[in-house]
């Protein structure tokens, strides 16, 4: 495998995983309500909770996605 696919590989592994956080939060921002009402069917949880596990949820996501996909394609473009 040369630096040239592995490059691409996390260039192209940056660009979906970013998109999908930015889906994530459009969605967490637009539909809460409706994210809320669908989980509490399966979980009883209140509002507050919830609410912090989602925030965790995306900042975690943020942080894997940064350290996993754009650190090391950075590292890449570096040394190529």
């Amino acid at each position: 495998m040369t630096l040239t696919v592995l490059r691409d590989f996390f260039m192209w592994c940056t660009i979906i995983n970013g998109g999908l956080l930015i889906v994530s939060f459009l969605i967490c921002g637009f539909a809460g309500d409706w994210i809320y009402k669908m989980h509490t069917r399966w979980f009883k949880i209140p509002r507050k909770s919830f609410d912090t596990i989602l925030y965790c949820f995306l900042g975690a996501m943020k942080i894997l996605v940064l350290m996993l996909n754009l650190v090391p394609y950075f590292a890449l473009v570096i040394i190529s």
